[in-house]
């Protein structure tokens, strides 16, 4: 993709690098623990659950952050947390030191991630509005990142184990050490730039994109270029150097005044800062950010069956969860491939909303499907699991960049890194809550099961909120 600058480069870069560190230990945890380690089935279960939440239940913590100090130091500290996080990791024996380290783990990703994530959305909105270019193709850009370092990781991995588990552990504070080199050197110093009003902010709402800009605004115009994603178009304005904090967003004035039309949130310090307390009232009144929140909490519970329904089923048709892997595998290929060409031609031709509600129904799908398909043998009993599969990865190919997209269209870029985690907050809660009776269905087998969890992705859909009124298809 043409035209990017060096910090969004760096930010693709750095979501491939996370996930190869991160898998490279991550599938083989479980094993470890309760084979070299020797703990009780429950007690695994417990770590596992507790890394879950000290990541995903705390991202809205590394997006309040964010906000206030800006993306580097946020991203800096994490990667030293994870650093020292998979060295203790790899020398712990007990179960305190486990639980201490997998904890630091998990929380310096509940730093870095939402960190990296909201600085992305602000890079691509940038982009789109310097050249036209939907912004979804430079997010897709950084979710086929994500899955190539999710293929690369885990064989990566199965070779550092014969060396053993710490080698493997080491081996990942060792990436987490190169991306850490990375940002220090070619991240910008500073917060986000403290004049910007955020989604419908200043210099964007002119159509004519008067003003030049430090990071650029995060939002819809009422003109300009059309984007050919069907439900927006942008202002055209020069974007600067990727350096923060000049505020120098054009009129002001006249951006504070499209913020409260549009009823973004305002509440900013007289330096710009988010208030917390004001960003919180503010992101629990939010009616179409709730109702996104939904949806996606939807989505990410269904996908979760990749690692709670899927390997029962597996080990149902063949006996073994050897084939795994490899489905996995697959999954992580087929995003990589299809993610750039399929949301290009159908961003094109849908508008987000119905390109979010096209991704929940093919996860919908793809458990009726696997329900009605659980009677063949083709393929050595694996054909539902591999529809299964395949069907959840084309849904996430359209829906995680869509939504990625959607939020700074939604919230004032002051709290965009607030509104980004709470997202993820918001769904790992979720899943939580929802993985649960998941459970219980799982438990108890058959078709009918993967029926009733196909009518979570279609209640999702219903959520999905309406974009804001543009003059384009909605």
């Amino acid at each position: 993709m043409r035209g990017l600058g060096r910090l969004t480069w760096l930010l693709v870069g750095s979501q491939a690098a996370f996930n190869v560190g991160f898998f490279v230990v991550l599938p083989y945890l479980a094993a470890h623990l309760s084979g070299t380690i020797g703990l009780a089935g429950w007690l695994v279960g417990l770590v596992l659950g507790l890394r879950t939440f000290s990541q995903q239940g705390l991202f809205v913590v590394g997006g309040v952050l964010t906000d206030r100090f800006g993306p580097r130091p946020v991203v800096l500290i994490g990667c030293v947390l994870r650093v020292a996080g998979f060295v203790w990791l790899a020398a712990a024996q007990g179960t305190g030191p486990i639980i201490a380290a997998v904890l630091l783990i998990g929380f310096a990703a509940a730093l870095f991630s939402p960190a990296v994530e909201t600085e992305i959305a602000r890079q691509a909105v940038r982009h789109e509005q310097a050249t036209g270019t939907p912004r979804t193709r430079v997010l897709a850009l950084f979710s086929v990142a994500g899955q190539a370092g999710t293929l690369v990781g885990p064989p990566l991995g199965a070779l550092l184990l014969l060396g053993g588990f710490p080698a493997a552990c080491l081996a990942g504070a060792a990436v987490f050490t190169v991306v850490l080199a990375a940002h220090l050197r070619w991240m910008p110093r500073g917060a986000p730039d403290e004049g910007s009003h955020g989604a419908n902010g200043a210099g964007a709402n002119t159509g004519a994109g008067h003003g030049s800009h430090g990071d650029g605004p995060l939002g819809e115009t009422d003109g300009g270029v059309h984007t050919g994603d069907g439900d927006r178009s942008y202002g055209d304005g020069s974007h600067g150097d990727g350096s923060y904090g000049d505020g120098s967003y054009g009129d002001a004035s006249r951006g504070a005044t499209d913020d409260r039309a549009h009823g973004t949130p305002g509440g900013t310090t007289a330096r710009g800062r988010p208030r917390m307390g004001e960003g919180v009232r503010a992101l629990l009144s939010h009616r179409p950010f709730l109702l996104l929140c939904l949806a996606y909490s939807g989505y990410l519970l269904a996908y979760n069956q990749l690692y709670l329904a899927l390997p029962e089923e597996v080990e149902r048709a063949t006996g073994s969860q050897t084939a795994l892997g490899w489905l996995l595998a697959w999954g992580s290929l087929l995003y990589v491939l299809v993610q750039m060409p399929v949301l290009r031609w159908i961003g094109d031709r849908l508008s987000r909303r119905a390109v979010l509600r096209s991704g929940l129904l093919l996860l919908a799908l793809g458990f009726a499907a696997a329900a009605a398909l659980m009677p063949a043998t083709a393929v050595g009993g694996l054909l539902p699991s591999a529809v299964f599969v395949t069907a959840l990865t084309l849904g996430q190919v359209l829906i995680v960049p869509t939504v990625r997209a959607w939020v700074p269209d939604l919230v004032d870029g002051a709290r965009l890194g607030l509104f980004t985690g709470a997202l993820s907050s918001a769904s790992g809660l979720a899943v939580l809550l929802g993985s649960m009776p998941a459970g219980a269905l799982v438990d108890r087998g058959g078709p009918a099961a993967w029926l009733v969890m196909a009518a979570v992705p279609l209640a999702a859909a219903v959520f999905v909120p309406r974009p804001p009124s543009t003059g384009g298809r909605q």
